[in-house]
């Protein structure tokens, strides 16, 4: 898989700063069991080039770059050390000139329409919005962005908890740059057991999964008729559709047996794939064969493959 759509299925990058690079394979472990198996470690410290080739060694599979990269010669320390990719604070062109030719993705950062034009002269499609809070936020990224119809990005800087979601609504940025579940006295203080309950937290913030509805199978009455006695009894309204009636917006009464052997509870998510993505991680089955797509081909719905005491669960944005 390209790593950058990778990245936009993980969805947050931590962002780490390692003094010592015997914290580095802990700190992975922390973030693959926590459920974010990628990381940017800046290149702020010594040990960063160590750290990157510990994390690149005993975690394979994690998608481990190199930030903070200024040089040449840092570009082929990242590099030598395994990293998947590179991110810059900001643009300049030798360096991405550079990467491009050593074949390693990078990211610039930018945060203004000049350094859009830059990166689209060397051919580059996603940029690094930095600082993101300081220079505007989300709304700059949306004004900044509209003349620009193919260019992403990766928001990094003030992101946290309370507005990484209202970054990652808007279908340009496809992952944000984030450190407050790695934060640098937890890392020296040897706390991943914390870290890894921040990160936890980090992802279950970004996907937001939330009860939405409980539809019910048919079970000896039909649906016009439950719908009038929950109406009589509750004074509950109806919204009738194709294929059942809503009594309430979370109550869905349906004309015919569906999914589940009592019926089938909706889980609403922020991002369907993203959401896909973390929970196969967790261990979750889905039946790819009841998944929906919308016409930009981002999936918007679909079931779990297995029951859970008698319902059916799907995924819905």
């Amino acid at each position: 898989m390209d790593i950058l759509k990778e990245l936009s299925l993980i969805g947050i990058v931590p962002v780490i700063k390692i003094d010592d690079a015997k914290d580095a394979a802990p700190l992975a472990k922390a973030l693959v069991d926590g459920g974010l198996p990628c990381a940017e470690v800046t290149f702020r410290t010594a040990a960063a080039k160590d750290a990157i080739a510990i994390i690149a060694k005993e975690y394979p599979d994690m998608i481990v770059g190199a930030g903070t990269v200024l040089t040449k010669a840092q570009v082929d320390d990242a590099i030598e050390a395994g990293a998947k990719f590179i991110v810059s604070p900001g643009f300049n062109p030798e360096i991405v000139k550079y990467c491009q030719q050593k074949g390693c993705p990078i990211v610039p950062g930018i945060n203004n329409p000049s350094g859009i034009e830059a990166a689209l002269e060397l051919g580059l499609k996603t940029v690094k919005f930095f600082p993101a809070e300081q220079s505007g936020g989300i709304e700059m990224i949306k004004a900044m962005s509209a003349p620009y119809g193919g260019v992403t990005f990766m928001p990094t800087g003030g992101v946290n908890p309370k507005n990484v979601n209202d970054y990652l609504a808007f279908p340009k940025i496809i992952c944000c740059g984030g450190s407050w579940m790695v934060k640098p006295d937890m890392i020296a203080a040897g706390d991943f057991e914390g870290i890894t309950k921040l990160v936890r937290e980090a992802v279950d913030t970004m996907l937001a999964l939330k009860f939405r509805h409980v539809g019910i199978n048919p079970c000896g009455a039909t649906s016009e008729g439950t719908a009038k006695v929950l109406g009589d009894y509750f004074s509950f309204g109806s919204k009738v559709t194709s294929k059942s009636i809503f009594v309430s917006p979370e109550l869905e009464i349906m004309n015919d047996k569906g999914p589940g052997t009592h019926g089938h509870i909706a889980i609403e998510t922020n991002n369907v794939d993203r959401a896909v993505y973390h929970l196969e991680r967790r261990g979750v089955k889905f039946d790819y064969s009841t998944a929906t797509y919308d016409d930009k081909g981002a999936m918007k719905f679909i079931y779990l493959a297995d029951e859970i005491n008698g319902f059916a669960y799907h995924l819905v944005k």
